[in-house]
């Protein structure tokens, strides 16, 4: 028996904000169109986990959630935004609220990581991602949305600490990024090893003794910090 192939998907359309926008003024959110999206993305979460990213398409996930085809292809023109929704989901609720405690917020930021890199749909997707951008324009584009709205946090933590005098303030954030959370997307995305607890105490203490200034501001890193041998 024959079978219909799939038709093209449209053009890929410039992304949405991953944080969704408010709705209009003195308009709460529609619930029918909250049922749908959560029923589209949960059917989209799913079939990455069981099937990996090409398994989510418009078809595929209309099937299995039960959401017409038009209505997806409104929200989303590509299916690349399903992955990209499913993942910014996991990603928000792995953000621990701050505490304006410089070691603390950096244990819950890196503990928040810990936890998306060894839930299964996360995992997937984000390796979906780094396959794909560098040959997918659309997977590009992704990756960036997906690594600003990641290290959204962090800045934010690192930024506070600079102005209460506890970091440089010439601190280089970028690289102070990857010295905080590239250990850990390393460990698991290339090595494949799980991360524990104790390695996130561990990449925070490295982090501080390199970078930390003494409560009166004045001084060296290493000597608020002293490395113990």
């Amino acid at each position: 028996m024959s079978t219909t192939p799939e038709p093209p998907e449209p053009p890929a359309a410039p992304h949405a904000p991953l944080v969704p926008t408010p709705d209009a003024p003195g308009r709460g959110p529609d619930p029918r169109a909250e049922r749908s999206r959560a029923a589209a993305l949960a059917a989209a979460r799913d079939l990455l986990v069981e099937q990996g990213w090409s398994a989510v398409t418009h078809v595929a996930v209309a099937a299995r959630s039960g959401v017409g085809r038009s209505t997806l292809y409104r929200h989303w023109p590509d299916a690349s935004g399903l992955v990209r929704d499913v993942i910014a989901q996991r990603i928000s609720t792995a953000r621990p609220p701050l505490t304006g405690v410089l070691r603390d917020d950096l244990v819950h930021q890196l503990d928040g990581l810990r936890g998306l890199l060894h839930d299964p749909v996360s995992d997937r997707g984000l390796r979906a991602v780094i396959e794909r951008a560098g040959v997918d324009p659309v997977f590009a584009r992704l990756k960036e949305d997906l690594y600003r709205h990641g290290s959204q946090d962090f800045r934010t933590i690192l930024d506070a600490a600079r102005a209460r005098g506890e970091l440089p303030a010439d601190l280089d954030v970028d690289l102070a990024v990857d010295q905080l959370a590239g250990p850990l997307m390393y460990r698991r995305l290339l090595a494949g090893r799980p991360i524990t607890e104790e390695y996130v105490q561990r990449v925070v203490q490295d982090f501080l003794a390199a970078h930390a200034l003494p409560a009166d501001g004045h001084g060296t890193p290493a000597e608020a910090h002293p490395l113990v041998p």
